[in-house]
């Protein structure tokens, strides 16, 4: 990805733990690294097909001098996230924001925070199989664009399945989503299982009945084995109702680990049924 530097811009403002910091103020110093395709703006000399850095240190300047932060990896989190949902064809941006005379008692050339932060790709299973299914995944949908941070940018059509684990219960509809998230994995986790409470969602029975059950199959190309979250999803190369519904939006999304394609599985999947 192609980048534009800002570099030790310098502004006043309020932020620290002090309550003299918040009220008198000092210099503060900030550097970005924009994270952008500047291939067609480098092809017709339009500044339209780029970010304008000017605008953007403007931006950065006003926010920052605008608002008051004791900490600041607040104030550089929020400058993120505010930069990555405002400034079209930014993809990831990085910043540092120095503090030059930090009151440590102690002499230094300076102190700073810097992050890195993107838009990220995650790939979501739906299902239910209680009351009007259909309504419950598009209001799903619906929900998880509402996130802040989140855009949901493909989905699939629904697909009608039998139900998966042995449990005695009515037939499933099921899709999928491709979306585009600033959470991490999860944020993003405890953010879905607030919608499947929001949608009346149990967990009784393994494997049983539910309202709603949204699950993360990938995210990005990470890896990711915790307790409570594994990506991509263990059981997805045995699940159709999985497999057809991503096929039918991402059939050539490779598989991290396996590095099988969604349409690989799938015609794996197929084949070990007609045996």
């Amino acid at each position: 990805m192609d980048r534009i530097y800002i570099k030790k811009l310098e502004f006043f403002a309020k932020h620290g733990v002090f309550p003299e910091e918040n009220a008198l103020g000092q210099k503060f110093v900030i550097s970005a690294v924009l994270h952008t395709d500047i291939r067609e703006a480098g092809k017709t000399d339009d500044l339209t097909k780029s970010i304008h850095y000017g605008e953007v240190s403007h931006m950065m300047k006003e926010y920052l001098e605008s608002h008051t932060f004791s900490l600041l990896e607040r104030a550089v989190e929020t400058l993120a996230e505010k930069m990555l949902l405002e400034i079209p064809g930014l993809s990831k941006v990085e910043l540092e924001i120095e503090k030059p005379w930090a009151p440590v008692g102690l002499h230094l050339e300076t102190v700073s925070v810097a992050v890195s932060r993107q838009w990220h790709t995650a790939y979501i299973a739906l299902g239910s199989n209680m009351g009007d299914r259909e309504r419950y995944l598009k209001t799903a949908l619906e929900s998880i664009g509402k996130i802040k941070g989140c855009q949901v940018k493909k989905a699939s059509s629904f697909l009608r399945t039998a139900p998966y684990g042995g449990v005695k219960q009515e037939d499933f509809l099921n899709g999928c989503a491709k979306v585009r998230t600033l959470l991490t994995p999860q944020e993003l986790l405890a953010a879905l299982q607030a919608i499947e409470k929001e949608a009346g969602r149990e967990r009784k029975i393994h494997w049983g009945p539910r309202t709603l059950d949204l699950d993360i199959i990938f995210y990005d190309r990470e890896i990711v084995d915790e307790e409570n979250l594994q990506i991509p999803h263990p059981e997805m190369a045995k699940r159709d109702f999985v497999l057809i519904p991503l096929g039918e939006i991402a059939p050539y999304l490779r598989h991290p680990i396996t590095q099988k394609t969604v349409k690989e599985m799938t015609d794996e999947l197929t084949q070990h049924y007609v045996m």
